[in-house]
């Protein structure tokens, strides 16, 4: 008798274990990393929303939002965000009339350093970002 009959081949697979009434599917290819390129412009949009606000994001997502789909979607990502944090910023101004306005104006500059430098570290990762509060106008 042979002895290698039980062995698999270097070109075989082997097979996927199903259980009983379910039919094996082929696992999804895992998605590829943005370009470092794409990663270092998403990473700049979200940057540029602490110096900027809503300018430079919207700026470099009109410029960059046809070159590549993970900065286009990072870049409505930041411009949301920053478009929530300008309008917070005004409804806090307003509210310094009866002197509430002053701590809704540091909590939202808390919020938007914060979230941004997460956003920014997700983004040179290569991993989306979805800021857990903005507005989502920019679809």
């Amino acid at each position: 008798m042979d002895e290698n009959v039980n062995e698999p081949t270097e070109n075989t697979e082997p097979e996927p274990v199903v259980e009983s009434g379910e039919t094996a599917e082929p696992q999804p290819e895992a998605t590829a990393l943005p370009s470092q390129d794409a990663r270092n412009m998403a990473m700049l949009c979200h940057l540029l929303g602490l110096l900027t606000n809503f300018v430079g994001p919207l700026i470099l997502w009109l410029i960059k939002k046809d070159d590549d789909e993970f900065v286009d979607r990072q870049g409505k990502e930041a411009l949301n965000f920053q478009i929530t944090i300008l309008l917070a910023s005004i409804v806090g101004g307003l509210l310094t009339v009866v002197c509430i306005g002053g701590l809704l104006l540091i909590a939202v500059t808390v919020v938007d350093l914060v979230f941004s430098i997460m956003a920014c570290v997700k983004s040179s990762k290569g991993e989306d970002y979805r800021y857990p509060v903005a507005l989502r106008l920019v679809k």
